[in-house]
């Protein structure tokens, strides 16, 4: 009887808890529309702004999917290669230059689409923007400044960057 009501309370207590997630949305972080964290919410932007914006976003999102799915593949396949018993040098060598050549792919689609959503902004807009942290990226210093308790750099695969656009 105790292990019932043990589990029933963790199963009741795991419910609870998920409950609250779906209570509060996604928040201002990973999905689509317009990013909380981006900056651009400071901008006053206006409905037709914000319909152009999400539009280019969703363009951008839809355009690099497939790059997306390639880089994604490229690493995990060069994952795979560093967990052989003997990794081949070369084959590492050339899945890291062929992975860094889709992400400059990514980085470069990626800053066409801000420019895109400059051009929807006011003068007065982009000069607000400009003095925000969306304008500068991440930090400053190596890896954007940014460093886990440990001190170790973040690196690709956290935090904002090459995925959906401002918030993805």
């Amino acid at each position: 009887m105790k292990k019932f009501v043990l589990a029933f309370t963790a199963v009741a207590l795991g419910l609870l808890l998920a409950s609250q997630a779906y209570a509060w949305g996604p928040g201002a972080g990973r999905g689509k529309g317009l990013c909380r964290s981006a900056g651009l919410e400071r901008l006053n932007l206006t409905d037709s702004q914000k319909t152009k914006i999400e539009a280019i976003q969703d363009a951008h999102y839809k355009a690099t999917r497939d790059l997306r799915e390639k880089i994604f593949d490229k690493s995990v396949e060069l994952r795979r290669l560093w967990l052989q018993a003997n990794p081949d040098r070369n084959k590492i060598t050339a899945a890291q230059k062929e992975l860094r050549t889709l992400r400059d792919e990514m980085e470069d689609r990626h800053t066409a689409m801000k420019f895109d959503i400059r051009k929807v902004l006011t003068a007065k807009q982009n000069e607000k923007l400009a003095d925000s942290a969306w304008a500068r990226g991440p930090g400053f210093g190596p890896r954007g400044g940014m460093r886990d308790h440990r001190g170790h750099g973040r690196g690709y695969g956290s935090g904002p960057g090459l995925g959906m656009g401002m918030c993805y």
